[in-house]
């Protein structure tokens, strides 16, 4: 009787299925928004200088971070519902192989990697932006520990 309860209950992670497939989707739409206004305003004012080219080299950034981000909470969607409402071999998912996602613990694992290169990129959107200021030293040296301590966290978890 409990056992069937709880084997119901898998159910409810439809709601963070659902919560992080419609985050994703808004995600995409918005880089989409912002590529397109990007791409309206290169062409109503070319890049004169190296600064105006270092601007839109960072509104670039922050495009790719947002599609990092939108990417992260459709893997998050897809591992979510592949493994606990319609469970299913690694080789029957072309996109859980193309991940190498098996369990929760892949799952999280591919989440932190991909958080770190969503860090990075902000820190190149930072330095970028500031240039070589000690804001930035102090920005790299957070991000770096923060990455670090990820890393050691996704080596240990094993």
């Amino acid at each position: 009787m409990i056992e069937h309860a709880f084997h119901k209950s898998r159910l409810l992670v439809l709601v963070a299925v659902a919560a992080a497939a419609l985050s994703a989707v808004l995600l995409y739409f918005a880089s989409l928004s912002a590529l397109a206004h990007i791409f309206i305003e290169l062409f109503q004012d070319m890049p004169r200088s190296s600064d105006d080219g270092k601007i839109l080299a960072v509104k670039l950034l922050k495009v790719l971070d947002l599609l990092l981000i939108a990417i992260s909470f459709q893997i998050i969607a897809v591992g979510l519902y592949r493994l606990f409402i319609t469970p299913v071999h690694k080789e029957q998912s072309a996109f859980l192989s193309a991940l190498n996602i098996k369990n929760f613990h892949d799952l999280k694992t591919t989440i932190i990697q991909v958080s770190v290169v969503i860090m990075v990129i902000l820190f190149l959107e930072q330095a970028v932006e500031h240039g070589a200021t000690l804001m930035t030293l102090y920005f790299g040296a957070a991000v770096a520990l923060v990455i670090f301590a990820a890393i050691y966290a996704s080596k240990n978890m094993e």
